[in-house]
């Protein structure tokens, strides 16, 4: 395949995997509550997923670098299945628990070996490949996916129950879980169809190849300032986050009785913002290089968060949140792109899921700080202190190493730039 090729199905296999995701926003959370449980109940289960997913992050990595990245996507693509059959008919604490458990594996397995792939097999076809621009188009493709399969779920739900022959009539919110388990299997049978991945032989027992990809990416960690200061920034980014995806609708119920009803859209209009944001990487990568993109970016999402906190009314809080999520999506694949250019190709699933690891400590570390300073010193002053934050990382997109980095040139190719 060419690397034109490899990008095609990079984007038709990432729109695949999130149209699902989006599908399901606007029904996770109302569809246990109208099935008797409550909030509590919830984000019990919910947690599951995030206990999971920091257990097995770094292991799953390591079997996609050492067993291959599409055999390991199959096996996510399945579970994720099982999981919303399962979310389906989910009634009580238990039955929806074993749903966030069975999530969290997949997004363990999920997390990094499409990207592994593109990366490699573009390289592969072409060693100047700007893989800048396909993770760029990923992130737009995501975004666009998402914002627009939210919008098709909000419709479903409108239209009321639905009468479904043997399985008789469910309730409006189950629709949109139906159809999001059938296309996540138009999504696994795609992956076994588009995914071509060429894999050395291990011999006999593949298996063993994984404590040597987890241990190759933590070395890579000791040895490189550099990709230290990426997780480190993943870390505080992460901790930031807390501000626009948890205390968000809170502030706006502070500035207007219709957060809730007003939630759903602005959501939908963010992702899209987000994606758009993402089709300017190549643009300021080229112009001033990868780096001083990720630099910029990161200060740029910090002022849109604090403007979150001090701006007035709807209008002010929702247009810092629409700008936070534009560069949020900017940030993806450039953050993306420079991980990638530090990672060594066999193990490059393993450094991902190292970095993906952190997020979930981040997240929950900010979570517990962010909504204690809230409550004790409101809601701005959390969000001020989540933005401090997460604008700290930006200096450590300017870590230099003695090591050889690979960024993209003015020209769009690759070139080595010593640090």
């Amino acid at each position: 395949m060419t690397a034109a090729q490899v990008r095609s199905r990079f984007l038709i296999l990432t729109a695949l995997r999130w149209l699902p995701v989006g599908l399901l926003v606007p029904v996770l959370v109302l569809l246990p509550l109208e099935r008797g449980l409550t909030i509590v109940q919830v984000g019990s289960a919910v947690a599951i997923q995030g206990i999971v997913v920091l257990l097995l992050e770094l292991p799953t990595g390591g079997l996609a670098d050492a067993l291959g990245r599409r055999p390991v996507l199959l096996v996510a693509g399945l579970v994720n299945l099982a999981s919303l059959a399962l979310l389906a008919v989910a009634d009580s604490v238990l039955l929806l628990s074993v749903v966030y458990l069975l999530q969290g594996v997949y997004r363990a397995l999920d997390s990094g070996p499409l990207e592994s792939w593109f990366v490699d097999s573009a390289l592969a076809a072409d060693p100047d490949a700007d893989i800048e621009t396909g993770l760029s188009r990923g992130g737009i493709a995501s975004s666009l996916v998402i914002a627009g399969a939210a919008l098709a779920g909000g419709g479903v739900v409108w239209l009321g129950p639905a009468g479904l022959g043997p399985l008789g009539r469910v309730s409006a919110l189950t629709v949109p879980v139906l159809i999001a388990l059938a296309l996540s299997l138009i999504a696994t049978a795609a992956v076994a169809l588009l995914m071509a991945e060429d894999r050395p032989a291990r011999g006999r027992v593949p298996l063993r190849g994984a404590p040597a990809a987890i241990g190759a990416a933590l070395g890579l960690v000791r040895r490189s300032r550099v990709v230290l200061a990426l997780i480190g920034v993943e870390f505080l980014w992460s901790f930031g986050m807390v501000t626009f995806e948890q205390l968000m609708p809170v502030r706006l119920s502070e500035v207007t009785t219709a957060a809730g009803p007003l939630m759903g859209p602005v959501s939908a209009v963010a992702w899209a913002g987000a994606g758009a944001g993402a089709a300017l990487v190549p643009l300021l990568s080229r112009r001033i290089g990868a780096r001083w993109t990720g630099f910029a970016l990161r200060i740029g999402q910090g002022l849109t968060i604090a403007g979150m906190a001090v701006l007035a009314g709807p209008a002010g809080v929702i247009g810092a949140f629409l700008l936070c999520y534009a560069v949020h999506g900017a940030a993806n694949p450039v953050h993306s792109g420079l991980l990638h250019r530090q990672a060594e190709g066999e193990f490059r699933t393993s450094l991902l899921s190292l970095n993906s690891m952190v997020a979930a400590p981040g997240f929950a570390i900010g979570a517990v700080v962010l909504t204690a300073v809230a409550a004790g010193a409101g809601t701005p002053v959390a969000i001020l202190t989540g933005a401090l934050v997460l604008a700290a990382a930006a200096p450590l997109y300017l870590v230099k190493s003695a090591t050889v980095f690979r960024e993209p040139a003015p020209s769009g190719t690759s070139e080595s730039l010593a640090l």
